[in-house]
């Protein structure tokens, strides 16, 4: 396997309006400086996570996927995130692993019924496992999380790096922690879990706690804080990552991990960025 740069986008949503949550993410992405393999967005990072599939749905052509495409061939990079797609009159929390020549999907399996989710959505049937720079990914869904048969690496689906995409509340934050922590150890892979920040539509404060975890279930990096101003750029050294952080905009890069041998690939270098 090659080395493999990651950027997670943790960022606060503009409920239920999908052209400033673009044109924000935009901007974002723009001030991206260094080179990036695989940018990972929230959970229906054009909306929100929002039951009003209805009136916000679109389709494979609609502005989201678009922007998803142009993105990924400005940046020549790998885009996910999930958005709400309609299909044959149905509606789907779907993931799209937007690649600069093409894409694939994943519609999320496990609805989150507290929120009525299975109500407005149709549950997926299949995963996919994708490949980025010879690592095997399988991106899955904030709920999804719950349940680890899902997620189980084994023989035939076998996978690197697994993905969360999350729209989870900071009320709910411990148990996200320690489950990315649990889907880490358990299937001796890296984790990286992202969830947005900030008040939703309904009052629900999220808390993000973005990370990646190494395949011992050890933090790698996190984004911890986040910032509604500019400050200078300042230098920071935790443990072996050297970070960046300009203006709420967190890029951690030149991080390299091995793979301990016996779990997993070995000799694998993995860098990464995160943006708050």
């Amino acid at each position: 396997m090659n080395e493999l740069r990651i950027t997670l986008i943790q960022q606060s949503l503009f409920w239920e309006d999908i052209e400033r949550n673009l044109s924000m993410f935009r901007e974002k992405i723009d001030s991206i400086t260094v080179k990036t393999d695989l940018i990972v967005l929230p959970e229906m990072f054009s909306t929100g996570f929002t039951m009003n599939a209805a009136a916000l749905a679109e389709n494979m052509d609609g502005r989201t996927v678009s922007w998803m495409k142009e993105t990924a061939r400005q940046k020549n990079c790998v885009v996910t995130g999930s958005f709400i797609a309609e299909e044959n009159g149905l509606y789907y929390n779907r993931l799209i692993w937007m690649r600069p020549d093409g894409f694939e999907y994943y519609d999320k399996r496990h609805l989150f019924t507290f929120a009525k989710e299975e109500k407005k959505f149709t549950p997926g049937k299949k995963k996919i496992i994708v490949t980025l720079n010879g690592w095997r990914i399988l991106p899955l869904i904030c709920y999804d999380l719950r349940f680890p048969v899902w997620s189980r690496r084994t023989k035939k689906e076998d996978y690197d790096l697994l993905i969360y995409t999350a729209n989870g509340p900071e009320k709910r934050s411990f148990a996200w922690k320690q489950l990315l922590i649990a889907r880490a150890i358990e299937n001796q892979s890296y984790v990286v879990g992202v969830n947005r920040i900030g008040k939703d539509g309904n009052n629900i404060n999220h808390s993000g706690d973005s990370c990646i975890l190494n395949a011992k279930g050890e933090l790698m990096s996190k984004i911890t804080l986040y910032y509604s101003f500019r400050i200078p750029i300042s230098i920071y050294k935790i443990g072996k990552i050297n970070s960046v952080v300009s203006g709420g905009f967190r890029y951690f890069t030149e991080i390299t991990k091995r793979r301990q041998k016996g779990i997993g690939t070995t000799g694998s270098d993995f860098n990464l960025s995160l943006v708050s």
